[in-house]
């Protein structure tokens, strides 16, 4: 069977933000959950399928990856099992099927490994650095593990305690039968533990805020508003978790002279109407060193030359793509009364023959009202 575009799994539109994702992600998949259809195939094919899209369309990256290229992209191999980090820990969809069945399953996960938060920075870099590649150092922040107390929130020398409230489960039930309604519990907000002597480095939390210093390596060729990762940089797990990543946006800044258009560059470069009516050669600016370009006679204003080579590598095989030169003829404004005189010398000479575009203007005149 073929595959169902991801955005179409999750029904949501190709612009919908990270958080109109999630939400239909964790909808959808709790009309599904293998744990709510058991014995149904075709529900746990629909739930790998909406795990297999969300995986796709969470990843920054792998959803410019999959607009980009489809499933032909690098790194579209889509999911690796089934995924429940997308309903959290407390309040997730552990407390979905506890408050529907009252079973254990939530106390169970929530006494399990966490994973790390994913952390955002963005970083400027200019015009010739996105073309040519460069190295950055970036600082950044992050909440770790306390060392003092090793992450436990508890003071040196003492343990967090049971909590008396739900006895360790993380979990409270009120009412009877089948009609029982389990919620996280408030005493410990569903640790299943309490802390009677809290670490004074981290005051209980059981974590500090760290400056951290990474090397990026950003390739050349790289476009605006790119992401790129860097693995486990993101904050730790929680009991053995994996660590989060850190993903970070490159913003390119704008060049005074030039543009960019895919891998090639865009310049417009002002000539003076001697230099297209006789020709002329121009030293044309380039990112690396000014390259010669001959401009033919007669050339018009809007005129576009093609120089191999000058624009940015390609990604994906690393071809250079071209600068694209618009020469733009420009009228001198103000002319002393000699120069007006041999402009009107110069036109009376010619007598019209040498422009070619009022010479077609007139006879598409004589056309329409003769």
């Amino acid at each position: 069977m073929a595959k169902r575009d991801y955005y179409e799994v999750l029904g949501v539109k190709k612009d919908a933000t990270d958080a109109e994702i999630k939400s239909a992600y964790r909808k959808k998949a709790k009309e599904c959950h293998p744990d709510l259809h058991p014995d149904d195939k075709e529900a746990e094919e629909r739930f790998k399928e909406l795990n297999e899209a969300n995986e796709v369309l969470s990843d920054p990256q792998k959803r410019q990856q999959y607009d980009q290229f489809g499933f032909d992209g690098p790194n579209m191999g889509g999911a690796g099992g089934f995924d429940f980090n997308g309903f959290g820990g407390a309040g997730g969809f552990e407390d979905l099927f506890s408050s529907f069945f009252g079973g254990g399953m939530g106390s169970a996960r929530r006494n399990g490994p966490v994973a790390g938060n994913d952390l955002q920075h963005r970083i400027s870099i200019t015009f010739e650095e996105a073309a040519f590649g460069c190295e950055k150092s970036i600082d950044f922040f992050r909440s770790e593990l306390c060392d003092e107390c090793s992450g436990s929130g508890a003071k040196p020398g003492t343990q967090p305690q049971t909590c008396p409230t739900c006895k360790g489960s993380g979990q409270v039930r009120t009412g009877g039968g089948f009609m029982v309604t389990v919620r996280t519990c408030p005493t410990c907000g569903g640790e299943g533990k309490v802390i009677k002597e809290k670490c004074s480095a981290c005051s209980g939390t059981g974590r500090v805020r760290r400056k951290r210093n990474i090397k990026l390596r950003i390739p050349a060729g790289i476009q605006d508003g790119v992401s790129m990762v860097k693995r486990g940089e993101g904050e730790p797990g929680m009991r053995g978790g994996p660590a989060g990543d850190l993903y970070i946006t490159v913003s390119v800044k704008p060049h005074k002279l030039f543009k960019r258009d895919g891998s090639n560059i865009l310049l417009d470069m002002p000539i003076s109407i001697t230099q297209a009516a006789l020709g002329c050669e121009l030293d044309v600016p380039t990112l690396e060193k000014p390259v010669k370009q001959r401009i033919p006679e007669g050339t018009q204003t809007g005129t576009q030359f093609r120089i191999k080579g000058q624009g940015f590598p390609n990604l994906k095989n690393g071809l250079k793509g071209d600068l694209i030169l618009t020469v733009n003829v420009e009228v001198p404004r103000k002319l002393s009364e000699k120069q007006k005189d041999l402009l009107r010398q110069l036109d009376e000479s010619m007598g019209g023959k040498e422009y070619e575009g009022r010479k077609s203007f007139a006879e598409k005149l004589k056309e329409i009202f003769n």
